[in-house]
């Protein structure tokens, strides 16, 4: 598996579809897994979601650890050679998730010997 994709949600069902439909796209025909971690939403975003997506592995939590341990509890049983943390409100583009992965690849160690920062990438909107 190339690639595990975690979304931590809480009442956000609208944006997790939208989020959930460009991640499709996006990892088609990859080795990929999306795993969602529903915080104890109060409306109904597993029920909703879950025969919408029904390649997506749903974490239904009892109570709401909070988005770090949510993430965490999704890390632990994830499969990827790379994670992906994704917030519910982010749409991506079809390209992205591959450019990041080949990116990625191209720099064993995670750049480490040549003094880059590759673990972790950031999305900057606007005009920075």
């Amino acid at each position: 598996m190339k690639l595990s994709i975690i979304i931590v949600n809480y009442n956000v069902k609208y944006f997790l579809e939208q989020c959930l439909c460009s991640v499709r796209a996006a990892i088609a025909g990859m080795e990929a897994e999306v795993l969602v971690v529903d915080n104890h939403s109060a409306d109904g975003s597993v029920e909703y979601l879950r025969p919408r997506f029904p390649e997506v592995t749903f974490i239904e939590n009892k109570d709401n650890p909070g988005f770090a341990k949510a993430n965490n509890q999704a890390i632990r049983i994830s499969s990827g050679e790379y994670v992906l943390l994704l917030n519910p409100d982010t749409v991506i583009g079809e390209e992205s998730v591959r450019s990041l992965c080949f990116f990625m690849d191209e720099r064993p160690g995670g750049g480490r010997n040549r003094g880059e920062d590759v673990g972790r990438a950031r999305c900057f909107l606007g005009g920075e």
